[in-house]
């Protein structure tokens, strides 16, 4: 996966609480396990006026004009922020999937799923957790100001306001290192190839007839 270190980018607002699994992509979609070319049908009921399946070309569906990611002013947003319990549901690894391939690489809110929070690390996705008081603040400024931008520095675990102001979020150690160095669990077993393959020439000679 790509490392992330530096987000500069739009901000978008969900206003909605308790946003699930299944409606960040409907199970329809989940037949795919290769991670990419989700993102068109990310927030698919919502995005959508009509019923989205697996393979059909998202160009020439109709548009809901009232939700917030297609909005205009919103248009290649790289920060998402969200309500309380964001990725509540089932445990599917395509969300996390699917708002990478639309483009965003963080997400800032109250309180995320621990699953999803979990899985959202290991797919290259930040997920910051802020008090509600400083989502409330984030939300009424990007809703109220036109290309609303953060700046978030994961080495330095601080997110920029775009009047200056910094905020500072917490982020666990390993997965902060993961996370700059662009290790997802393949990544970090490929650490110790060497060991690995020495492993396997080892056996190879003391174990012969597993190999025979």
């Amino acid at each position: 996966m790509e490392p992330v270190k530096i987000v500069d980018g739009l901000a978008v607002p969900l206003d909605r609480a308790n946003v699930d699994t299944d409606a960040i992509i409907p199970k329809q979609f989940l037949k795919s396990i290769k991670r990419s070319g989700f993102g068109p049908n990310l927030f698919d009921e919502w995005r959508y006026l009509d019923q989205g399946e697996p393979g059909q070309d998202c160009s020439a569906r109709p548009v809901n004009p009232d939700f917030v990611l297609n909005a205009p002013r919103y248009k290649g947003a790289r920060i998402l922020l969200t309500r309380d319990n964001f990725g509540c549901g089932s445990s599917r690894e395509h969300a996390p999937w699917a708002l990478a391939d639309y483009g965003l690489q963080a997400l800032i809110g109250p309180s995320f799923a621990d699953i999803f929070f979990n899985n959202s690390f290991k797919n290259g996705l930040l997920p910051i957790v802020q008090p509600a008081a400083v989502v409330d603040t984030l939300f009424a400024e990007c809703e109220a100001t036109e290309g609303y931008r953060l700046v978030i520095d994961l080495a330095a675990q601080t997110i920029t306001r775009p009047g200056g102001e910094v905020l500072g979020f917490e982020v666990d150690a390993f997965r902060k290192e993961c996370l700059l160095n662009g290790w997802d669990d393949i990544g970090l077993t490929l650490r110790h190839a060497d060991e690995i393959r020495a492993f396997e020439a080892r056996r190879r000679i003391e174990h012969p007839y597993f190999f025979s």
